[in-house]
């Protein structure tokens, strides 16, 4: 099941944003983002115990993806492929686009993200502590 966050659901979403960074609770903080009109986190739930989550950002006509993280335990098992197919099916009419940031050497992630038809379109030089990260896009709508 996949739903919008809330702040009870604050402690299971530093634990996996841990997973990306471990500093995440104090870079993004549940209660700020939950009052922000322009961002969202959408949990997936296995048992009631949250397995993954999307943040996103959403600017005019753009969605940029923030973080897309997944337990370790439950990756390969389509969570991933959920969170994206929810978002795409629920984005604002606003948007035509979607962007994101992925480490270069994420391979998993990369072929992820060209599977719903992500491509490449800048190279960005030491956006990661250790590495280079590509922006990724793709449209929503055809024009």
């Amino acid at each position: 099941m996949i739903r919008e966050a809330v702040i009870q659901d604050e402690i299971a979403i530093n634990k996996l944003g841990n997973l990306v960074n471990c500093n995440y609770h104090k870079l993004f903080k549940l209660k700020e983002i939950l009052a922000e009109n322009y961002a969202k986190i959408y949990v997936y739930c296995k048992e009631n115990k949250i397995i993954g989550f999307i943040h996103i950002n959403i600017l005019y006509e753009t969605v940029d993806i923030i973080n897309l993280v997944v337990d370790k335990n439950f990756r390969n098992q389509n969570v991933a492929t959920n969170l994206l197919n929810y978002l795409i099916k629920n984005i604002p009419l606003t948007a035509d686009c979607i962007t994101l940031e992925v480490n270069e050497n994420n391979t998993a992630a990369l072929n992820l993200y060209k599977k719903f038809g992500f491509e490449i379109i800048n190279y960005r030089k030491n956006y990661y502590e250790n590495a280079d990260a590509y922006l990724m896009g793709r449209r929503i709508r055809n024009e």
